[in-house]
């Protein structure tokens, strides 16, 4: 499964290379942008929400405008390739947004008003402000209502395509999951001491990494797991996790290994997970 940068590019020559992809998109893409306008309205419903994923959801078989140059000929090659539109809205996502915007702006002010202009910012500061410097008052600022309404109006939605997943809440899990492997592998880093391997020698280093990629299979599991069971509405990976690491296993010298006690809760937990708790392997 591709994921990737979006470009035309990228897409025909993922379609090129039968390659099944599931990449996420701005909703400022124009294809993206007419197909939100058209459900925006009918989309936050509860007939279009899943209360296990905590969003609203809706999908779109499309055509995508498929082209080749072939590299001997230099002929052109164009056809009509299927790709599938999944549009998503959560609220948490648009508080998150707003928050985050506001504060875009604030800082943008700031910087109009002191004069410690940030060139990366020349397009942000003309596409949301007008402004004007006199002598008495400084620099006066007028924000643009409708450019700064037009960007709220996307806040808490999010897109993917794919040419392979049909189904949004599917979708939605299979990139999460990679999200959440791609991520998890730079938190493993420190927890198994890997943004420092210290080892003297490469099969070492070899050892190491093989036991962070049996790490991040486990990871996966424990993610499906959770979903399946309905636990990440009670818990982070994170929680769930500390819920179990206080279990501890101790032994005598020359005797059994005892487990300490465990509560209802992590039994129950062990369970969901698929496990046989530790107390009665």
């Amino acid at each position: 499964m591709g994921r990737g940068f979006y470009s035309q590019k990228n897409i025909n020559a993922f379609y090129q290379d039968h390659v099944k992809y599931l990449i996420g998109v701005q909703t400022s893409l124009k294809f993206v942008r007419k197909m939100l306008d058209e459900v925006r309205q009918k989309m936050v419903t509860h007939a279009h929400y899943d209360s296990g994923c905590n969003l609203y959801y809706e999908s779109f078989l499309m055509d995508w405008d498929y082209s080749e140059v072939k590299k001997r000929t230099g002929e052109i090659i164009t056809d009509k390739k299927r790709l599938y539109l999944h549009l998503y809205y959560n609220d948490q996502k648009a508080t998150d947004d707003k928050m985050a915007f506001n504060k875009l702006l604030d800082h943008l002010e700031e910087e109009l008003q002191s004069g410690r202009r940030n060139p990366e910012h020349e397009k942000l500061y003309a596409r949301y402000y007008e402004w004007k410097k006199t002598p008495v008052r400084g620099v006066s600022l007028t924000p643009k209502v409708e450019a700064i309404a037009k960007a709220e109006r996307d806040f808490g939605y999010f897109a993917f395509i794919s040419n392979g997943i049909k189904d949004p809440l599917e979708a939605l899990e299979i990139y999460l999951t990679k999200d959440l492997i791609e991520k998890a592998f730079g938190n493993f880093k420190k927890r198994l001491n890997l943004r420092r391997t210290s080892v003297s020698s490469e099969e070492n280093q070899e050892g190491k990494l093989f036991v962070q990629f049996i790490s991040l299979f486990y990871l996966s599991y424990i993610k499906k797991a959770m979903s399946d069971h309905q636990l990440l509405k009670q818990y982070t990976i994170q929680e769930l996790l500390e819920e179990l690491d206080v279990v501890e296993q101790y032994r005598q010298p020359g005797g059994d290994k005892h487990i300490g006690e465990l509560t209802k809760k992590q039994m129950d937990l062990y369970q969901a997970l698929g496990v046989d708790p530790p107390s009665l392997v």
